[in-house]
């Protein structure tokens, strides 16, 4: 199914099953004008976007430079769309967010890409049919707990779990207080507790590398097979980026929203200092005892974290991804203080 087919199809089904989409209780307050409608971004794609409104499914042109200045529609925001002559509906304003699930942009080292917003979950998915490097479940997690919704760690899979394999020891290590669910499509484990997680009229943002298996939660939610689904390499279980677009899917009997997301590669951190302390709360607690309140917790004497860590209390790796992560978020701040020094030509 190409992309025009996969929109098509996702719009079809959208406009079938919801019809007015409960946009009076969703939307946030505000005053929308007499020549514009409200709606929620379901589907983003270039130039173009799939708007549910109380009418159904509207096909709005965005031109993010032109009309709205620094911020480009996203999947999951609320939107107004205005008739403008010769071009049709055009989303003229973007209501303000309440979450936004970011990154750096891969493509610029100091750009913020929004991923999704206007969510009240954010799914960090693992598929136990691969190893979990832990750095990558801990950057995952400061995305999530960054966005301002709720964190979730949704291991997929269990019907393929690897004998011996430590996912769930390293998923449960990480985690803290975050929950989690193990879940599998083959026999519906877990999925009953997924759903009480969403919450009828909520969102769940799903995000997570390729073939974790995150489109086909989507279809297992749904019932039915909503979104493509690839196939994933014997050898290392790696996927393709099967999902194009961003979209925004109702769960049957009000369930709530998921949204799905293509799989995320690089996973730079943007303003997340917050966040951070959050995912290496202990390690935060425990270097309030550092002798130096400026210490990087390597050769600085005094330091209760290499103090941990020589008792075997800590595991020196998870200190070294902390002291990386820190460190990258405190040269972005420097980069972006440089800038706002240069004078203005």
């Amino acid at each position: 199914m190409d992309v025009d087919e996969e929109r098509g199809e996702n719009t079809r089904t959208l406009t079938n099953e919801l019809g007015p989409w409960g946009l009076d209780t969703r939307a946030p307050a505000g005053v929308v004008s007499d020549t514009s409608s409200l709606g929620r971004v379901v589907r983003v794609d270039r130039g173009e976007c799939d708007v549910m409104t109380e009418a159904g499914i509207v096909r709005a042109l965005s031109d993010s430079l032109r009309a709205q200045g620094q911020v480009a529609p996203v999947t999951g925001d609320w939107v107004e769309i205005g008739e403008q002559e010769g071009l049709g509906p055009v989303i003229s304003t973007i209501l303000e967010r309440t979450t936004s699930v970011s990154r750096r942009d891969p493509a610029q080292r100091d750009l913020e890409q929004v991923l999704a917003t206007n969510v009240e979950v954010v799914g960090v998915v693992h598929g136990l049919d691969r190893p979990l490097p832990p750095g990558r479940l801990e950057r995952m997690l400061v995305v999530a707990i960054n966005s301002g919704a709720a964190p979730l760690v949704i291991l997929s899979k269990a019907d393929a779990a690897v004998a011996g394999d430590e996912s769930e020891a390293i998923v449960r290590s990480v985690c803290l207080d975050i929950p989690v669910v193990t879940t599998s499509i083959v026999d519906g484990k877990g999925f009953d507790e997924l759903v009480g997680h969403i919450g009828a009229g909520r969102t769940l943002a799903l995000i997570g590398a390729s073939g974790v298996g995150k489109s086909a939660l989507v279809n297992a939610l749904v019932g039915e097979e909503r979104l493509e689904v690839g196939p994933v390499r014997n050898v290392d279980s790696k996927g393709r980026h099967t999902t194009t677009a961003r979209q925004l899917v109702l769960l049957p009997a009000d369930g709530g929203l998921v949204l799905d997301t293509p799989g995320i590669r690089s996973v730079g951190l943007w303003e997340a200092e917050h966040a951070l302390d959050l995912v290496f709360g202990d390690l935060e607690q425990l270097a309030t005892g550092c002798r130096f309140h400026d210490c990087v917790h390597r050769s600085e004497p005094g330091c209760a974290i290499s103090a941990a860590v020589a008792a075997g209390a800590l595991d020196a790796k998870r200190v070294d991804r902390y002291v990386a992560l820190v460190a990258e978020l405190e040269a972005q701040r420097e980069r972006e203080k440089r800038r706002s020094y240069r004078p203005r030509r």
